[in-house]
């Protein structure tokens, strides 16, 4: 499956962008949309939807004036406020009526992953987005932080040659996945998330793989299992074997082993190089060409460090999407593509059969 064609930007506006949080008691990343809608420029007046009312009393404090009305029925927002772009968080499970809603209303979607539980529901609302020439996107908020944009461009530009083989891994905390509340939660129940820390993180890396590369995975095969054996219905741990269009091959683990914190670690090998990215502060980004005339290791960073700013450089690369005045982040082909990567290797795993993803 080749990777989509670069999108197209869409009709430019000055005018501020009327934008909506879409969301639900329990759902992801809230206060974090909130903080890069208040600091984005472009956004000029938000508002928001939660039928819980959770979210109310930390919006008007984040968002002060820019908080333009609170609602719990999002067919009522989207009636009333007329936004141009709708932020979507909630569970898997609930995303797709409302992303259907607010394409329905004009609005270009950006969704909190997985935002379905089967991939056919999305692949139906890009379909839709596409002929309301709208923009789709999944929150894989990674594609812009400067590390993983640089990334990409030393192995686009042929630094490392021609791309033999990566490896790939995704480790977050198990204590996470020990308390009552957390058992109980959408995270942990298939039928409400789609899946557990594949779908989850490890989608993250997937597709940053082919994000930096420029190749799509076109085989997968692997397993996943409950390997800390906390009730919960789904996957814990996931070992991966990925084929790409370009021929070269990658492994992937993804899962909850840690008592906190990350292990992240994205390696890709080149016919005349490779190069490392990992959050590790002494060496986050790390690469080595045979093309040079000395050849060394180099390390680079960003002139400033900011780890949690990904969000916030997202959530506005995303507005500014929306007014036409820069490229999507990712598209809605895009973000269909990590999905199908994602249940493909599910269903490799539950058959033990390779799975090609069409």
């Amino acid at each position: 499956m080749a990777l989509p064609a670069m999108p197209q930007a869409s009709n430019k506006t000055s005018k501020p962008s009327r934008t909506a949080l879409l969301t639900e008691g329990g759902a992801a990343h809230v206060n974090f949309y909130l903080e890069a809608l208040a600091k984005a420029p472009e956004a000029g007046s938000v508002s928001l939807c939660d039928p819980s009312g959770e979210s109310f009393a930390d919006a008007q404090k984040i968002l002060g004036a820019k908080l333009t009305g609170t609602y719990g029925n999002a067919q009522e927002l989207l009636r009333k406020e007329r936004p141009f772009l709708a932020l979507v968080s909630m569970e898997a499970v609930n995303s797709p009526p409302v992303i259907d809603a607010a394409l329905d209303s004009g609005c270009h979607v950006m969704a909190e992953k997985p935002a379905c539980v089967r991939v056919d529901d999305f692949e139906r609302l890009n379909q839709k987005a596409k002929a309301r020439h709208l923009h789709l996107m999944l929150a894989l908020a990674n594609r812009v932080d400067p590390f993983f944009v640089e990334a990409r461009r030393i192995v686009r530009e042929g630094k490392i040659g021609n791309v033999y083989g990566m490896e790939l891994h995704l480790v977050a905390d198990q204590t996470r996945l020990t308390s009552l509340a957390y058992h109980k939660s959408w995270f942990a129940q298939k039928a409400r998330a789609g899946g557990g820390h594949l779908i989850w993180l490890g989608i993250h890396w997937l597709d940053l793989a082919m994000f930096i590369t420029g190749s799509a995975i076109r085989m997968v095969a692997g397993f996943t299992t409950n390997a800390g054996g906390q009730p919960l219905d789904v996957e814990d741990s996931a070992a991966l074997a990925l084929e790409m269009e370009n021929g070269s091959l990658g492994t992937l683990v993804s899962g909850y082993y840690l008592d906190k914190g990350y292990h992240s670690h994205l390696k890709i090998w080149g016919s005349r190089g490779w190069l490392r990215v990992q959050k590790h502060p002494e060496a986050p980004l790390e690469w080595y060409s045979t093309l040079e005339a000395a050849p060394q290791v180099r390390r680079w960073e960003p002139p400033q460090r900011d780890l949690a700013a990904p969000y916030s450089m997202f959530v506005r690369a995303v507005v500014r999407a929306a007014l036409g005045l820069e490229l999507p982040p990712l598209t809605g082909d895009e973000s269909l593509v990590a999905l199908k990567t994602v249940f493909a290797c599910y269903q490799a795993a539950a058959t033990g059969r390779t799975q090609r993803i069409s």
